[in-house]
């Protein structure tokens, strides 16, 4: 790919010069006392006019690729998306869409065009300590996700809040944030009657949440709060945990007009037909980690079968009421093949250190279950996933919206790779590649109520896509920041880039830069630790 200008702010050169004197801000960063970033990643735009020429576009909208195409771009809103040839052949200029003096051109003939990616499960930070926002944002962005749902805002409603409006105005390389507040967060008292749950949902749409995410409480309280959320057009979701769910299963909830679930917990009871109480073993302890983790492998085999009228009966409903499923497969992949998942490529240049720390086995992290995991528990969660899989595919299959998030930070996901991860699980969950991208960007806008801005690529939508040389309908691995290891055609083995570029709202960043900007503040992070 070329371009016809550039002006980004720093190369590798520059960069490698500038980390000389920023190893002690770098010690600073990771104690979480400085906010300013390592390398000032290369962006551009937005522009008066850009026209990228020549590309295969995947619109995000189920239509097949259709290329060359040239789009064109006028500050942050797509208004032309042109069909100017035939595969194979030379493009005649007669017809393209003409540019003058205001205008960049950028040749991306051969190249894919995708919408920006939609994570709706995407935690800034909160998992280990001092994870800086930079790195989780340029990884984010560097795998083509310009919109994250941020759910639960573990660093506090305002910090998140502070974390969207710098984002929305570029003061950050960042992906669009649509915060959410994680439900009670901040209440000086226990929320017990639906009077408190309205008012606490009103002091944090006062704040500017647009939306809350549930664990759970008691029904009365989850009602109140998920109704007045609606009234005041906040978006809803929930990890049903299992310390509520008998009460509230996936079914109750979406009955009060919750919008999306969360993982999976909550799914299998509503569809439980023999019983109303997961078969817990007698020595089960919540706070145990790998009781959690170990028995909830168990926890689909209990449920309906695919066909039964309970499995039609709930699937059915849960359509009619509009309701969305984000599985975040990925996050649990590790409980099926744990070896796989801390073995990963990209953990050696990519993992902080206090991201590594936080995956090891310890009982006082959540999520870090490997206290003793056995080959029995892999094979359980084998089988879980593929009842899992079985419902979200006739899910989408009926109608039903399934969406793409990472929940990434935990279980030895990393921000931007555990996404592309759960792309690779939906497909083998049964999606098309089409269904796939549909899920990871037109669904995802709709869940947000976001259609008529994002999440296709269509004129008079905003400008967000990403470009990638190879073409990820064939295989979604070209999309890993570590790109795709094969065997080129003089028989050495080698490595695809991965995305080239994102764009976000007409501002145009460069994937590898964003990369080569991560590695750096992982090695300075490493050397700090190791002195």
């Amino acid at each position: 790919m070329t371009t016809h200008t550039n002006t980004h702010t720093s190369t590798p050169l520059i960069a490698s010069l500038i980390s000389r004197w920023q190893g002690g801000l770098l010690c600073l960063l990771t104690l979480g006392l400085l906010a300013a970033p390592i390398v000032q990643a290369a962006s551009e735009g937005p522009f008066e006019r850009i026209i990228l020429r020549g590309g295969i576009v995947v619109n995000g909208e189920g239509a097949p690729p259709v290329g060359p195409v040239d789009i064109v771009i006028e500050g942050n809103t797509i208004t032309r998306v042109d069909v100017v040839g035939y595969p194979g052949v030379p493009i005649r200029e007669q017809g393209r869409p003409k540019a003058d003096e205001n205008t960049k051109e950028i040749d991306i003939s051969g190249h894919y065009v995708l919408p920006g990616f939609i994570d709706m499960h995407g935690h800034i930070g909160g998992s280990a300590a001092n994870i800086p926002p930079e790195y989780v944002y340029k990884l984010w962005l560097a795998h083509g996700i310009t919109t994250i749902r941020e759910p639960g805002s573990f660093r506090g409603v305002e910090w998140t809040l502070e974390e969207a409006r710098k984002a929305a105005a570029h003061e950050t390389i960042s992906p669009r944030i649509i915060p959410y507040a994680g439900f009670g967060r901040g209440s000086q008292e226990p929320i017990i009657t639906g009077e408190q749950a309205r008012e606490w949902i009103r002091s944090v749409h006062e704040l500017g949440a647009q939306g809350i995410k549930f664990f759970g409480a008691t029904p009365r309280v989850i009602s109140a709060a998920i109704d007045e959320a609606n009234q005041l057009g906040m978006g809803t979701m929930m990890h049903h945990a299992q310390l509520n769910v008998v009460r509230t299963n996936v079914l109750d909830s979406a009955r009060m007009g919750l919008g999306t679930m969360e993982h999976w917990y909550g799914l299998p009871e509503a569809l439980f037909t023999n019983q109303v109480i997961q078969n817990y073993s007698p020595d089960y302890n919540y706070q145990n980690e790998q009781d959690r983790f170990g028995e909830a492998g168990q926890l689909w085999k209990q449920a309906a079968r695919k066909g039964s009228d309970r499995w039609n009966e709930v699937r059915d409903e849960l359509i009619a009421l509009d309701f969305t499923i984000n599985p975040t497969l990925n996050i649990y992949e590790a409980s099926r093949d744990a070896a796989a998942q801390r073995n990963a490529e990209w953990h050696d240049e990519y993992t902080l250190p206090t991201l590594w720390e936080f995956f090891k086995p310890s009982r006082y992290a959540h999520g870090s279950y490997w206290f003793d995991w056995t080959t029995d528990h892999e094979i359980a969660w084998r089988e879980n996933y593929r009842l899992w899989f079985e419902f979200l595919n006739d899910y989408k299959n009926h109608g039903g919206r399934v969406t793409a998030g990472s929940d990434s930070g935990y279980i030895y996901k990393i921000y931007g790779f555990g996404y592309i991860q759960e792309l690779e699980l939906l497909r083998e969950a049964g999606f098309n590649a089409l269904e796939v991208v549909r899920a990871a960007t037109l669904s995802g806008a709709e869940a947000l109520g976001l259609e008529d801005e994002i999440g296709s690529i269509v004129p008079g939508k905003r400008a967000d896509l990403f470009i990638v040389k190879e073409n990820p309908l064939r295989n979604l691995k070209v999309l890993y920041g570590t790109g795709h290891y094969r065997l080129n055609d003089h028989n050495e083995p080698e490595r695809t880039q991965g995305i080239l570029w994102t764009m976000r709202d007409g501002v145009l960043y460069d994937a590898q830069q964003l990369l080569a900007d991560v590695r750096e503040i992982v090695r300075l992070a490493k050397e700090e630790a190791a002195e």
